[in-house]
């Protein structure tokens, strides 16, 4: 089997992403679909980010609790119990744009009901993946679930256009409601004798300070971390900014804002099939991406023309999915098992978190200054963010920076031996592939 592909020899994996491929197209027809309702209903980019945010609020609330589910119970029955919820939701919008009823405050309200069944999905579904496949495989499962997500990414946007156009958007809500039970037949005919199951952890007081004091013991996880979160809060906002793009910049309709999710995805689904290629993931992969990314929002927020902006985001899709598989593949690699759902829960809230903040304020910027500054700001406080980080983590925190130009541009990321308490510290070597090695006698390079 091709190296790109080795994770397809799991009979579970290849169940899961059977089903994931179609739900998730779903997801991503809903997307644009809802966004597309909530222009049709306010033609306000201002309301566009509020109910992204709404979508998202959920996640910067309850996902270190929704972590701790993850640690103390099966991680298949609970996402079999968050599919089932998001289909509900679903169904229930696109039942109420058929028929006519729906109102911008019921996408609002939907929208965050949606976001807790996400909360409680996404750390368990992260988390779930190295049960499937083993530590062995962990990074190409995780290169290949990038690449179902955004292939998925490549079909949906552009058939949702097209189906918003020829029998509106209340039907194609409700394809993805359907799509949802396409995930929890693959969870059912999953072999629980071939899954990685760790010892689930026991109930006690305070496990989610835990997971927090155990990432603030990492330096080199939180530096991920802050970068990550902001490109998740101020430039991971795809779904708003290319409406307003699409809709206020270029004044084109459904159809043309469909295909630009679609060209998106196509840069993100080769970031996503070079990451399962990977063996090794560096910290230092994790920060050149996240500059990157955000250098190539600022240049698409600058593109004159629809087809000069739409042939600039297969460079952002690429970009943005190098930064978030080698994020989450540092992350996994390097903690507990004990601790997977808590720290994959906390990294979501990262990710996703600070969208409430982001995207009702890069909306709002969208909005009084021109579409083009959602871009152009939105990169802007990504490379600075990014920028920040390295340098506190690297004055404050215990890491050595170092950059380099020959053979070839690259950036050293040196792990201290001691903690900030000054005890010895147990770091997992993040550039191996994730097997914790004994106390080194010197710093390592990442």
């Amino acid at each position: 089997m091709s190296p790109t592909f080795r994770a397809f020899k799991v009979r579970n994996f290849r169940l899961y992403a059977t089903g994931a491929i179609i739900s998730n197209t779903g997801t991503w027809m809903q997307r644009v679909a809802q966004d597309w309702l909530v222009l049709e209903l306010t033609h306000s980019g201002t309301a566009l980010g509020i109910v992204t945010g709404l979508q998202f609020l959920p996640a910067l609330l309850i996902s270190p609790y929704a972590g701790l589910i993850a640690d103390r119970f099966p991680k298949r029955r609970v996402l079999t119990i968050t599919q089932i919820a998001m289909g509900v939701v679903a169904l229930v919008l696109g039942t109420m744009t058929v028929t006519g009823v729906v109102e911008a405050w019921h996408v609002y309200a939907l929208a965050f009901v949606f976001g807790i069944g996400t909360a409680f999905d996404a750390p368990t579904r992260q988390a779930f993946v190295v049960e499937m496949v083993g530590k062995d495989e962990l990074s190409n499962a995780v290169g290949l679930n990038s690449a179902s997500f955004n292939a998925a990414r490549l079909i949906g946007p552009g058939l949702a256009g097209l189906l918003i156009h020829w029998i509106g958007t209340g039907p194609v809500i409700i394809i993805n409601g359907l799509s949802y039970a396409a995930v929890i037949l693959s969870l059912h005919l999953m072999r629980t004798s071939e899954l990685h199951t760790p010892k689930v952890a026991a109930r006690e007081k305070g496990m989610i300070r835990d997971g927090m004091r155990y990432l603030w013991r990492r330096p080199d996880l939180m530096m991920v971390l802050v970068a990550v979160f902001f490109a998740g809060t101020f430039g991971l906002n795809f779904q708003m900014t290319s409406a307003l793009m699409a809709t206020s910049a270029f004044h084109k309709g459904a159809g043309e804002y469909g295909i630009l999710g679609s060209i998106l995805a196509i840069g993100s689904l080769v970031g996503a099939l070079l990451a399962a290629r990977r063996v090794r993931t560096r910290g230092r992969l994790v920060i050149g991406a996240a500059l990157a990314f955000g250098a190539m929002d600022v240049v698409s927020g600058l593109m004159p023309t629809y087809l000069s902006f739409a042939l600039v985001l297969p460079l952002v899709g690429f970009t943005a999915l190098t930064m978030l598989t080698a994020a989450n593949a540092t992350m996994q690699l390097g903690i507990e098992p004990t601790m997977r759902g808590r720290v994959m829960a906390l990294y979501m809230t990262v990710l996703m978190g600070g969208t409430p903040i982001g995207s009702p304020f890069i909306g709002w910027i969208g909005q009084e200054f021109g579409a083009r500054w959602s871009l152009i700001v939105g990169g802007a406080i990504t490379m600075l963010g990014t920028t920040a980080s390295v340098l506190y983590f690297s004055r404050r925190r215990g890491l050595a920076i170092r950059p380099h130009l020959l053979p070839r541009p690259r950036l050293d990321v040196l792990f201290p031996t001691t903690d900030l308490l000054g005890e010895k510290s147990t770091l997992t070597e993040p550039a191996t592939t994730g097997a914790r090695v004994p106390e080194p006698a010197k710093p390592q390079v990442a």
